[in-house]
C-alpha cells in the first residue's frame, strides 16, 4: 500500500517544483547511463568472445581489424570511454585501467555521476538552510565546483565530528551521493555495483560506496555494545501510553528523548493474548554523546551494517527483559533507531526466536528493506522534506510496486526546514493533522497491540569502548546557567573550531576613544602603539550549536594594577593567573544561541549576522555581505608556535566581566603581506565605524595566527567590582 501527497517546493520558472525537476532530470540521465553501461558490457562481451577470438587468428587482416574497432569504441574518448571494459578476467581489467590512466573514462560513468549531482543540487535546492552551517557550506561548495576530492576531504571532516547530528543526518543524501561519485570515478574502486546502484536508485549494497569505507569509521566502533536497566522520572511516568495505540507509542518515544534510552512493554491484546513492543528514538541532536553507542561512529555502522554496537545493546536489553521464546513482537523506531530494528527484522535468527509481527520506521531510511519473515508487516512514514529517509539512497526511482505487507506514507508536510521537519513531534502532529489516514492505516494494523499496557521498562543502551568526545581535553564539570534562549552549560565546549587572528598595531589614542569610558580600562602599549585583533573563528561543532564567529578586540592591562609592557610578562604566566587580556569591541555571530550566550554570560556586545569563513585552505577567505566586510588572501609559510589560552573582557551593567578561554590545537604564526582586509562603503556599524577608527579598513596585519582545527572551552564570565 501506499499513500502519497504532493511536497511543495522551490518553484521552477515554469512554476515546477524545482527540486522535483532536478530529481526527474537525475532519473533520466541515470536511465542513460545504464542503458551505455549495457552496451559497454555487450561490446566487451563481443570483444572477448571465444569465436571471434578464433576468428581473428584464422582471418588475421579482418578478424584483427574488427577487435581493434571494438577496442577502440571501448577506449576511445569519443567512444565508450577508457574504463568501459568489463571482462573479469584476462586482459579486459588491464587495458581498462591503462584507459583510465589515459584520461579515458568511462561514457557511462560520466552520466552516472551527472544524474548523482543533480541529485544533490536537488537536495540542496529543498534544504537551503544547509548553507548556513559551515561544514555543510564546505561540502556544498566543493559539490558544486565539482572538486570532488575536497568534497571528500569536507566528508573526513564531518566523520571525525562524532557526535554533531549534521555529521550523520544534515548531510546523509550528499554523503550517499558523494561516496558514489568517487567510487564511480576511481574505476578500480572493489564496490562500484553500490555506487552504480545508488546512482540508478536501486537497492544499494549493505556497504557503501567506496570513497569513505564504512570500515572507516567502524574501526572505531568495536564496542560489544550494552544495556542496563534504568526507571523513569516521575514526570516521563506521567506521559507513558497505559493503552497501546500507534500515536501512544510515538509519544513514548518522544519522551524517551533521544539520550539513548529505548522502551519496551507488554501489552495485553483485545483478544487476552499478551504481546510485546520495542520502541527506539533516534540519536541525539547537535551535542557530543560518549555515553550511547549512537554516536556518528555507531550511527553510521548502524546505517550500512546489521552489525553494530546499537543493533547488539538491543538485543541484550531483550534478554533481559525475558520476552518468551516465539511471543509476538512489534519493533516501531524514529530515525537512526527505526533502522536499528529494521536492521533486527532482516536478521534470520532474531526472527526464529521471536516472531516479529510489525516494524513501524517513522522518519527512517527502511522502506527499501526486506524483513527475514515474509509475514512481517512494514510501514515507512517519512515527510517528503526529511531527508534522513534518503540516507540508503532511495529517491533516484519511484517507489516499489504495492505490496500486501508492505505501507507506506510519503507526504508532503508543511515543515520545510531541516532538521525541524525530522523530529518526531512534527510526525506525530502531522499524523492527527495532514495525514489522519495513515494514523488510521496504521492502528488498524496494530489492532492486536490495542489493550492495556501490563508492564513498562526502559533501557539505557550503553558504549563500553568509547571515552567521553574530547577526552581528556574537553572532560571537565559542567554548570547550567539561565539564560533567555533555555539553559546552558558552561564551559561551552568547543569541539571542531578553526581560527584565524589579524593582529594589527594601530594608535593608543584610537582604542581609548572607543573602550568604555572608565578610567581603570586602558590599553596595553607595545612600544608607542597599542594591538587589536580581529578574530574569525569557523565553528563547526559546539554545544550550543555551529556558527561563525566574527570579534574585533584590543589589548588592555590590568584593571587595578596596570603596568608597561605587562602583556609581555603575562604571557608567561597560566591563564588563570593573567592580569592582562583582551576587551572585545564588537561582535558577530550567525546563530541566535551563540548571541545570547555571548551578551549574557560574558558580556560581549553580540549581534546576529550571515557570514561565511573557509579558514582550512592555505588562504583565508572570510565574506560577510550584512557586515559589507571580506578578508582574503594566501596565508604563505609559517611557523608552528603554542596554542595561547587567553583572557577575554567585556561589560555588562556596572561590572567587567572576565571570561577564560582555553584552546588545544597547533597555531602557526604568519606574515600578513598576503592578506588585505576590505570594507563596503555602506559597511555596517558598529563593527565597521571601529575599524575605520582604528585605521585597519587600509592597513594590512602585522602578523596572523591560524589553527585550521582546534578544541576550546570558554567559562562561565565572572563579574569583577570595576
Amino acid at each position: 500500500m501506499r499513500a502519497d501527497s504532493h511536497a511543495p517546493g522551490r518553484s521552477a520558472p515554469d512554476g515546477q517544483d524545482a527540486g522535483a525537476v532536478l530529481r526527474r532530470c537525475a532519473r533520466d540521465v541515470a536511465d542513460v547511463a545504464e542503458g551505455i553501461r549495457a552496451v559497454s558490457e555487450r561490446t566487451s562481451t563481443a570483444l572477448f568472445a571465444p569465436l571471434p577470438t578464433a576468428s581473428a587468428r584464422r582471418r588475421r587482416r579482418t578478424g584483427l581489424a574488427a577487435r581493434w574497432a571494438l577496442l577502440r569504441s571501448l577506449t576511445n574518448k569519443q567512444g565508450l570511454g577508457g574504463s568501459a571494459i568489463t571482462a573479469p578476467k584476462g586482459m579486459g581489467p588491464v587495458l581498462g585501467a591503462a584507459g583510465q590512466a589515459l584520461g579515458r573514462e568511462s561514457l557511462a560513468a560520466l552520466l552516472a555521476v551527472t544524474a548523482l549531482r543533480l541529485g544533490i543540487s536537488a537536495v540542496l535546492v529543498d534544504h537551503p538552510e544547509f548553507a548556513r552551517d559551515p561544514g555543510l557550506r564546505r561540502l556544498r561548495e566543493a559539490v558544486t565546483a565539482h572538486r570532488d576530492r575536497e568534497a571528500v576531504r569536507a566528508l573526513r571532516a564531518l566523520f571525525r565530528d562524532r557526535g554533531a547530528q549534521r555529521a550523520l543526518s544534515g548531510p546523509g543524501p550528499l554523503m550517499a551521493g558523494l561516496l558514489a561519485v568517487r567510487a564511480l570515478l576511481d574505476e578500480g574502486a572493489k564496490n562500484g555495483e553500490a555506487a552504480w546502484a545508488r546512482a540508478a536508485g536501486r537497492e544499494p549494497h549493505t556497504d557503501p560506496p567506496r570513497g569513505i569505507s564504512a570500515a572507516h569509521p567502524a574501526a572505531r566502533d568495536r564496542s560489544e555494545g550494552a544495556a542496563e536497566a534504568v526507571d523513569l522520572t516521575d514526570q516521563e511516568k506521567q506521559f507513558i501510553a497505559t493503552e497501546g495505540s500507534f500515536l501512544g507509542f510515538l509519544r513514548n518515544i518522544e519522551v524517551l528523548s533521544t539520550d539513548g534510552r529505548i522502551l519496551v512493554q507488554n501489552v495485553r491484546g483485545p483478544d487476552g493474548v499478551v504481546r510485546y513492543v520495542v520502541q527506539a528514538p533516534g540519536r541525539a541532536p547537535g551535542r557530543p554523546r560518549h555515553d550511547s553507542p549512537q554516536d556518528f561512529a555507531g550511527a553510521w555502522r548502524t546505517l550500512f551494517m546489521a552489525d553494530s554496537p546499537g543493533t547488539r545493546a538491543v538485543l541484550l536489553a531483550l534478554a533481559d527483559y525475558g520476552i518468551p521464546r516465539g511471543a509476538d513482537l512489534a519493533l516501531i523506531g524514529h530515525g537512526e533507531g527505526g533502522i536499528a530494528l529494521m536492521h533486527l527484522a532482516q536478521d534470520e535468527e532474531f526472527c526464529r526466536t521471536y516472531r516479529v509481527t510489525h516494524v513501524v520506521a517513522v522518519g527512517s531510511p527502511a522502506d527499501g528493506k526486506k524483513p527475514a519473515d515474509p509475514r512481517t508487516w512494514v510501514a515507512s512514514i517519512t515527510n517528503q522534506h526529511d531527508i534522513v529517509p534518503v540516507l540508503d539512497g532511495r529517491g533516484a526511482r519511484p517507489a516499489s510496486e504495492p505490496h500486501p505487507n508492505r505501507y507506506e506514507a510519503n507526504y508532503g508536510g508543511p515543515t520545510h526546514e531541516f532538521p525541524l521537519c525530522h523530529l518526531l513531534r512534527e510526525y506525530i502532529e502531522h499524523l492527527r493533522t495532514v495525514i489522519p489516514g495513515a494514523r488510521k492505516d496504521v492502528d488498524e494494523a496494530l489492532a492486536a497491540y490495542r489493550g492495556p499496557i501490563v508492564r513498562t521498562q526502559a533501557y539505557q543502551l550503553k558504549d563500553r569502548a568509547h571515552p567521553p568526545e574530547g577526552y581528556p581535553f574537553l572532560t571537565l564539570p559542567t554548570t547550567s546557567v539561565p539564560t533567555t534562549v533555555g539553559p546552558v552549560d558552561v564551559p561551552v565546549r568547543y569541539y571542531d573550531s578553526a581560527a584565524a587572528h589579524l593582529c594589527y598595531p594601530v594608535s593608543t589614542d584610537a582604542v581609548r576613544g572607543l573602550l568604555p569610558e572608565i578610567g581603570w580600562l586602558t590599553p596595553s602599549r607595545l612600544g608607542r602603539r597599542a594591538l587589536a585583533v580581529l578574530s574569525v573563528y569557523e565553528h563547526r561543532c559546539t554545544t550550543i550549536g555551529p556558527y561563525t564567529e566574527i570579534a574585533l578586540s584590543v589589548l588592555v592591562d590590568d584593571l587595578w594594577h596596570p603596568r608597561p609592557y605587562d602583556v609581555a610578562v603575562d604571557l608567561l604566566r597560566r591563564v588563570d593567573l593573567r592580569r592582562t587580556g583582551r576587551y572585545v569591541l564588537s561582535l558577530a555571530v550567525t546563530s541566535e544561541e551563540a548571541r545570547v550566550v555571548a551578551r549574557e554570560i560574558w558580556g560581549q556586545p553580540a549581534m546576529r549576522t550571515t557570514a561565511e569563513a573557509d579558514l582550512r585552505a592555505r588562504a583565508i577567505d572570510v565574506r560577510s555581505g550584512d557586515l559589507g566586510l571580506t578578508v582574503e588572501g594566501p596565508l604563505g609559510p609559517g611557523l608552528r608556535c603554542p596554542q595561547a589560552d587567553r583572557v577575554l573582557y567585556g561589560r555588562k551593567g556596572e561590572s567587567s566581566v572576565r571570561t577564560l578561554v582555553r584552546a588545544h590545537g597547533r597555531l602557526r604564526l604568519h606574515t600578513g603581506t598576503g592578506v588585505r582586509l576590505r570594507l563596503d562603503t555602506a559597511a555596517a556599524e558598529p563593527l565597521a565605524g571601529q575599524l575605520r577608527r582604528l585605521g585597519i579598513d587600509r592597513a594590512r596585519p602585522l602578523f596572523l595566527l591560524t589553527c585550521p582545527q582546534f578544541m576550546l572551552h570558554r567559562s562561565a564570565g565572572a563579574a569583577l567590582p570595576r
